[in-house]
């Protein structure tokens, strides 16, 4: 073992507490794995390291020693710039707030660091050494001359650039020695800027730019014990088993988590693009729902077509603790045969069982559509109506020429089809087929959307349904999801989205 890196580890154990969790306030302990990755950046000349692993594996606290270390530890410069570096502010918060509760805990580090909370600042006097919480949003960080980076999440940036990172490398230059730590969870494709920069420090071009990846292996079992210990180093250390060994489970069940899930635990290169519910998941939500709804409290939601495209009404109702659906679908009669074998799907079987409404011509009739609301309304309590804005204004008239008074049209809802109204229905869709609560009786149109549905998320993790990647129409899970969103929203189960009403 060398030198520096004992000494390293010797001042982080002897003058760092633990910031938080259930050890909160005890003096530091690193685990070998923490050691390895002090001795890796010390013991020979680092210009970056570069150390990937899953999350909760305590990487943000890891950065904070480091960062303390060569703030005011045996790694100082006189006068030196310390920075961290974020893809937002509230990521940025999290390291400036670890290394403040360190500082404030600890009875030697508080005597020299001065902790500027508003300013998301650390300042070390007696050195004249500064840290600085740097996001991307800020307006620059041209400027700047750094001697210590730690890019925090790196895999979070989309695509091959980051204005940010190359304003803090290229100003690095400046000094003798500066390094760089870059501590994320791997990036979902090869073009990202963290994949770039993994794949050439692998090669070996550069000896001084070193990476440590703790990844799951891609042919192993996702979802066994075997998996997570590779791509979490601290899995048997101080992570919730039971609470990574859930969500295992949880993705199993349902793979429109299994990409997140390969990802952000696994800490596999996937991207998160994937069918919203498995086969099986599916299946075990049939149930025997009711098919006459007279009487009952409704909800539902719209999807209208253009011209010939699938039109899907989803109407539910909630009895005990089962939600029932009841699927509606419309398509043009004439060219039905044509489009079954374009789409390659039975719709004309499906007319012919009564699972699809056939309207005269070539194009939707919204007439027809606007018949069967009538027959609706007239037979349930129907308490909103979910749709998207797009076609409404040619369904509009139809209502009310059929007799659609102020009073009923104001029950039917605007739906934003974004992530900021999705996200929210999805989860509360995903939440009610994970427990088991809907039944929708394998109505064949309905799953046949439910099989094409594909998710597509924003970089906050909000979802929604993607029809550019889907297989096939996925019309009736829209519409599904908008009964179940606004029938949340209604119900106060979820935070309320944001609805406009007509």
């Amino acid at each position: 073992m060398g030198l520096r890196s004992d000494r390293n580890i010797a001042w982080i154990e002897k003058l760092c507490r633990i910031p938080e969790g259930k050890l909160v306030g005890k003096p530091v302990h690193l685990t070998e794995h923490q050691r390895e990755w002090v001795r890796d950046i010390y013991d020979s000349p680092t210009r970056t390291f570069i150390l990937s692993m899953g999350r909760k594996n305590a990487k943000t606290a890891f950065s904070a020693f480091l960062l303390l270390l060569h703030l005011c530890g045996p790694e100082s410069k006189r006068n030196s710039q310390l920075y961290s570096a974020a893809q937002s502010r509230e990521q940025a918060a999290i390291l400036f707030a670890l290394a403040a509760k360190i500082v404030r805990m600890s009875p030697d580090l508080a005597q020299y660091v001065v902790i500027r909370d508003t300013a998301k600042q650390l300042f070390c006097p007696e050195l004249g050494t500064l840290y600085r919480a740097l996001s991307a949003d800020a307006s620059t960080a041209y400027g700047l001359s750094p001697a210590f980076v730690v890019h925090d999440e790196l895999g979070q940036v989309k695509g091959n650039r980051s204005e940010l990172y190359e304003a803090l490398e290229t100003a690095a230059a400046a000094q003798e020695e500066p390094l760089s730590v870059i501590i994320s969870t791997q990036a979902p494709t090869d073009a990202d800027l963290l994949s770039l920069l993994i794949d050439d420090a692998l090669s070996g071009a550069d000896p001084r730019v070193k990476v440590r990846i703790h990844s799951a292996p891609m042919d192993t079992d996702p979802f066994g014990e075997d998996a997570i210990r590779a791509g979490n180093p601290h899995y048997d250390i101080f992570m919730n088993q039971q609470e990574v060994l859930r969500q295992a489970e949880e993705a199993r069940r349902m793979p429109s988590r299994e990409a997140a899930y390969r990802n952000l635990v696994l800490n596999q290169r996937v991207e998160a693009r994937d069918p919203f519910v498995s086969r099986q998941l599916w299946i075990d939500n049939t149930g025997n729902p009711i098919t006459d709804f007279e009487g009952l409290e409704v909800y539902g939601g719209l999807d209208l077509s253009s011209v010939s495209d699938l039109t899907s009404l989803e109407l539910i109702t909630r009895q005990s603790e089962k939600w029932h659906v009841k699927s509606t679908f419309w398509l043009p009669q004439e060219g039905l045969e044509q489009k079954a074998k374009t789409d390659r799907v039975a719709y004309d079987v499906w007319a012919e069982q009564g699972y699809l409404e056939t309207t005269p011509g070539r194009s939707i009739e919204y007439e027809f559509v606007a018949a069967y609301l009538r027959r609706v309304f007239d037979r349930c309590n129907v308490r909103a109506i979910a749709f998207d804005r797009y076609n409404m204004r040619f369904l509009k008239p139809w209502l009310e020429r059929v007799g659609f008074t102020e009073e009923e049209l104001e029950r039917f809802v605007e739906f934003g089809q974004g992530f900021a109204s999705m996200s929210p229905a999805i989860r509360e869709l995903e939440s009610l087929l994970l427990a088991n609560k809907l039944e929708h009786g394998m109505h064949p149109v309905l799953t046949m959307c439910a099989a094409n549905a594909t998710v597509v998320k924003d970089p906050a993790e909000n979802r929604k349904f993607t029809k550019a990647k889907a297989t096939g129409r996925i019309d009736g899970m829209v519409a599904l999801a908008m009964a179940v969103g606004v029938a949340s929203s209604m119900e106060a189960i979820e935070p309320e989205p944001d609805f406009r009403w007509v």
